[in-house]
């Protein structure tokens, strides 16, 4: 399978695994980091294969289930603060509220169409090793292995927990690129471009057209 098909399919499963999809019956185990992962992808992976709404990219409905199941498992005002970079020290709440909702939006809509790609797989997860030094955080790697052959994809996920509590997720390398830095850079150009609330309403604009209707 070419670099670029894999990227498609990888980047269904980030979607996947970063944005939603946990089956609604059983709790998370969010207590160490490889057990998390482990939990919910083995979830993630049982609903989409069982419910056909969410291959079949049904916006909503992954919205909703974002929303309810998923983010409590994903700091994901961390990941688009790392992802906006030093601007995202100088936002007000109100715009730092505004870029990570547009932010998830923006991801779920751009993927949902690679749904349908996630077929027929498996995940295959590689032995954890803790980070010595940097106990609060660390990186779970997990490979993706197709039942009709090909390279495995690469999907890891980098974890964090503060003060001791729940590991979250907040940055995730798909076939070696991360998330955040694949979004750096063209976050900080609109930035010095427009300022803040050019990115917003960039990210707004963008969402817009994914669903087909006109930015407010």
């Amino acid at each position: 399978m070419q670099r670029r098909q894999l990227m498609k399919q990888g980047a269904a499963l980030t979607a996947l695994a970063l944005l939603g999809l946990p089956a609604a019956h059983a709790a998370v185990d969010a207590s160490a980091p490889d057990q998390l992962i482990r939990q919910l992808s083995t979830e993630v992976l049982d609903t989409l294969q069982n419910d056909k709404a969410y291959a079949s990219g049904d916006i909503n409905k992954v919205m909703q289930l974002v929303d309810q199941k998923v983010m409590p498992y994903v700091d994901f005002e961390r990941t688009t603060g790392l992802a906006v970079g030093r601007a995202w020290r100088q936002a007000t709440p109100e715009q730092k509220k505004a870029l990570s909702e547009s932010f998830k939006q923006l991801l779920v809509r751009t993927y949902a169409g690679a749904l349908t790609q996630v077929k027929d797989v498996r995940f295959n997860f590689l032995p954890f090793r803790p980070e010595a030094d940097q106990p609060n955080k660390a990186v779970v790697k997990t490979q993706v292995i197709q039942a009709k052959g090909g390279d495995p994809i690469q999907l890891d996920y980098a974890l964090e927990r503060k003060d001791g509590g729940a590991w979250k997720i907040y940055d995730l390398n798909v076939v070696g690129v991360w998330l955040v830095e694949n979004y750096r850079n063209t976050f900080a150009q609109e930035v010095n471009k427009s300022g803040l609330d050019g990115l917003i309403k960039s990210l707004q604009t963008k969402n817009a057209e994914l669903s087909g209707g006109k930015a407010s």
